[in-house]
């Protein structure tokens, strides 16, 4: 098993980490942004997540396109995460400056890809619940996110919908998804593309570019002790996984928290937020841990299987979002409706299945359980 170091509580954890250590980790990313985006442009600049046709330079070119624009999106985040975690160090007017920018790229180059996801997910789910292709051993995700287990999916598992009724309308439904779904994705392409050749996003390069060689520390912060602001974020995740509704997702489908998931209100899921939060601040505290004791450290395993249980909450809880906005719209034919409402329920199955993921995760590595 991996060597805990996500309590950072613990005297023994390692040796002091100052200042210092956060000017070298933030060096280090802002150099793998501008690897990234040299990258990106040697191999001709267009932005794709895998959803777009072969460009110029063939698949291989693409590919490389795909891991460049991937690479800039996490470099931006672990920076923009870290000025966050650490902001009493760094130069207040500077680092306010500069992480919501990379807040807004990261967004902004995440999106198509996630319509991509999300449209694999919800149509290998419809292909599921027709019985038109077997049960996939993990539903559609992003790269990194594992489906929920055997016993998670079987556990409880709602009665069997009409067949029928599922098998006309699935079709009809799976085209009306990629309809909407490709165009927002095709729409995400191009904004990315626009971002990138924006003056907002070379002024965000150009910062970064000098972030890689030089750090705007405050005073005091080269000597300054890193332990006690990562433990900071570390409190705040337990704090915010402390309101959680763990009792109501104590087992992997319940239709008590199934009641507000099937609202005709188009608005998003109200008990979803929180643990969206969560995810964010999961995510936070994985990267203080990685400036503290260094990214070739690594996590505790649970807390890892914590974070991909959340990343299967948030895909599960867009792709509910998406069925339901597509059951919306107008002059569909009813046995449309049926399919997508089914699909709705089914992803909220999902979500109530990695709620139950993230409980047994997170009690196992609070507690230290084998």
């Amino acid at each position: 098993m991996a060597q805990r170091h996500h309590d950072l509580t613990d005297p023994t954890a390692g040796p002091v980490s100052t200042g210092d250590a956060l000017a070298g980790y933030l060096r280090g990313q802002a150099t793998e942004f501008l690897r990234a985006l040299r990258q990106h442009r040697e191999t001709g600049g267009a932005v794709s997540n895998g959803s777009s046709g072969a460009s110029a330079g063939g698949p291989a070119s693409a590919e490389v396109r795909v891991d460049a624009v991937r690479a800039l999106r996490r470099s931006a985040r672990r920076i923009s995460g870290s000025l966050h975690t650490f902001r009493p160090l760094l130069e207040p007017e500077w680092s306010e400056g500069i992480r919501p920018e990379l807040a807004w790229l990261s967004g902004t180059l995440a999106l198509e890809h996630a319509y991509g996801a999300r449209l694999e997910r919800l149509l290998l789910a419809l292909n599921r619940l027709s019985g038109a292709a077997p049960v996939p051993g993990q539903p559609a995700g992003p790269a990194g996110s594992a489906g929920p287990t055997a016993d998670d999916r079987t556990a409880a598992r709602p009665a069997t919908p009409d067949r029928g009724n599922l098998t006309v309308g699935a079709a009809k439904a799976g085209a009306l998804l990629d309809r909407q779904l490709t165009l927002a994705r095709t729409r995400a392409h191009s904004t990315a593309l626009q971002a990138l050749g924006s003056s907002r996003f070379h002024a965000v390069a150009d910062k970064v570019a000098v972030l890689a060689s030089e750090v705007p520390l405050t005073r005091t912060a080269p000597a300054t002790e890193l332990r006690p602001l990562a433990t900071a974020a570390e409190e705040r995740l337990a704090d915010a996984v402390t309101v959680l509704p763990l009792v109501t997702a104590g087992s992997p489908y319940n239709a008590e928290a199934l009641i507000h998931g099937l609202s005709p209100d188009p608005a998003p899921h109200p008990q979803d937020a929180p643990w969206h939060q969560v995810r964010l601040l999961l995510r936070l505290h994985r990267y203080a841990c990685e400036v503290v004791h260094g990214r070739s450290t690594p996590l505790d395993v649970r807390l890892l299987a914590a974070g991909e249980a959340l990343d299967r909450h948030r895909d599960a809880s867009e792709a509910s979002s998406a069925a339901a906005q597509a059951a919306r719209t107008p002059r569909i034919a009813p046995a449309t409706a049926y399919a997508l409402g089914v699909l709705h329920a089914d992803q909220r199955h999902e979500v109530e299945a990695a709620r139950y993921a993230f409980q047994r995760s997170w009690q196992k590595q609070t507690i230290g359980a084998p």
